[in-house]
């Protein structure tokens, strides 16, 4: 039985860029999927088809148990979205912003001050609740976005890098957030470029590229693909860079690369401990002097070399259609300012 997100064979093409290649997803029920890749690989097009922005050229996909293409306005009163750019209308205070997007999921006026109120304090906004959303940091913006989707207690969320841009205190909290929905029912379906924020977040990752997914598993078994480990060695003096270099090859499971400026050998590893000691004492023997030796996890470069031989470049056609929904979201929060009475000279600053 398909989970709370199912897709089976998405493709979507944008002029002669085919940005979906057959996607399948599958998100059991209270999980999180981190879905990875780089820009331009497919997540941001994935979340539009599976939210109704989007319709896929072929394919089908299900959420919440609905049909995205035969029922898409139950499936708009099922999720919640909180995409790339914070969705909020700046003319608006926080609790405005909040209380607009009950009023329009059709909750009483009560219920959604109230709801709005609630909000505030858990995404740490009581204190700017009443000043225009204009004035808020980007992280503020970021956190009212990601508020506004949670008004209803969606049963399924889907949330577009939501931490990019944040600095470490508003993502630790970000994270903390999205673990008690979890931890309450929600399932979610997280992009990210973060290889930690999927640590910390997904039950499960799938890595997309060039709009297919690539491989699937668990941070560790991904991790593992690459070579599980790597050691790196920062040596003292340049002339021995060589020679270190034919050192970790003995001991490397894979390419040995090297940063010229910070004269820093990276090689993936199997062995651990064990063999980081056997490393150092081969240094020794040799006469090498070292600066900085460690053993360290893959990071999300490692993973993505290691899948896919490149790091990809933005993908200009799914970066216009970025710019295309921001001006058309601007463009409906015109028309709203316009119907609440706000002036002409208001709206066009």
């Amino acid at each position: 039985m398909p989970g709370a997100i199912y897709a089976e064979g998405l493709v979507k093409t944008f002029g002669d860029v085919k940005a979906l290649d057959g996607v399948d997803l599958d998100v059991p029920e209270g999980t999180v999927l981190g879905l990875l890749g780089p820009n331009g690989a497919g997540k941001t097009t994935t979340v539009r088809c599976l939210t109704t922005l989007l319709r896929p050229d072929s394919g089908r996909a299900v959420v919440a148990g609905l049909d995205v293409l035969k029922h898409p306005n139950e499936v708009r009163r099922s999720i919640g979205l909180s995409g790339q750019f914070a969705a909020v209308d700046e003319y608006l205070t926080g609790r405005e912003n909040l209380q607009m997007v009950g009023r329009l999921y059709q909750m009483r006026s009560g219920a959604a001050k109230a709801r709005a109120a609630e909000l505030l304090e858990q995404f740490d906004l009581a204190d700017a609740a009443d000043r225009t959303a204009k004035t808020y940091s980007g992280g503020m913006r970021r956190r009212l976005d990601l508020a506004a989707a949670l008004v209803v207690s969606p049963p399924v969320m889907f949330m577009d890098e939501p931490t990019t841009g944040l600095d470490p205190r508003n993502r630790q909290m970000l994270w903390e957030v999205i673990k008690r929905l979890v931890s309450g029912g929600t399932t979610l379906l997280l992009t990210t470029q973060y290889l930690e924020e999927a640590d910390h977040l997904a039950h499960d990752i799938a890595v997309v590229d060039h709009g297919r997914v690539i491989a699937r598993g668990t941070s560790d078994q991904l991790k593992a693909r690459t070579g599980g480990e790597r050691v790196e060695v920062v040596v003292h003096d340049r002339e021995h860079i060589a020679t270190t270099a034919g050192i970790l090859a003995g001991f490397g499971k894979g390419e040995t690369t090297l940063e010229q400026h910070t004269r820093k050998l990276t090689v993936p590893v199997s062995g651990g401990a064990k063999l980081l000691a056997e490393v150092i004492r081969e240094l020794d023997t040799r006469g090498i002097e070292i600066d900085d030796i460690g053993l360290r996890r893959p990071t999300l470069d490692d993973v993505f070399l290691s899948l896919t031989g490149h790091v990809a470049e933005l993908n200009p056609d799914e970066s216009d259609e970025s710019t295309e929904n921001a001006k058309n979201s601007k463009s409906t929060k015109s028309e709203k300012n316009r119907r609440d009475g706000q002036s002409e000279k208001e709206t066009a600053r």
